[in-house]
């Protein structure tokens, strides 16, 4: 497996310049090739992202959560989802979850993981609880 150099470069922009609220990776079969599938501007919200993943198919993801702490400080935190939903073919299961640690290492910066086959798996709510 192989990450681009699209899928970093991506990543920082969103970790430093707050480019992108998230970003969607996903894994050419044929290539063994980790590529940007989406990105979502920084007026994207989270719903934007949780539509973009494919019903029947993995993904990963990684989302930029803002929030504003119980005294009162901006902060933010990234969280890193793979997206497994049950419709997709087992070996593309297998393929992203064999993966999944060779892209989190080049992802710096991570401050959560979400494995999730459904969206109640990641629903808003759970990002917004493990961020505080």
């Amino acid at each position: 497996m192989w990450v681009t150099d699209e899928c970093k470069n991506s990543f920082h922009q969103m970790k430093w310049k707050r480019v992108h609220r998230y970003i969607v990776f996903k894994i050419d079969e044929k290539s063994r090739l980790v590529t940007v599938d989406k990105v979502g501007g920084p007026g994207e919200s989270y719903d934007d992202l949780a539509a973009s993943l494919p019903d029947d198919d993995c993904r990963y993801a990684v989302f930029d959560f803002d929030f504003v702490t119980v005294d009162n400080c901006r902060k933010s935190k990234i969280f890193f989802i793979a997206w497994a939903p049950p419709a997709s073919r087992i070996r593309a299961k297998m393929l992203y979850a064999t993966s999944k640690d060779g892209l989190r290492r080049v992802l710096e910066g991570i401050h959560y993981e979400l494995q999730a086959t459904d969206p109640t798996e990641m629903g808003f709510d759970l990002i917004r609880d493990r961020a505080k």
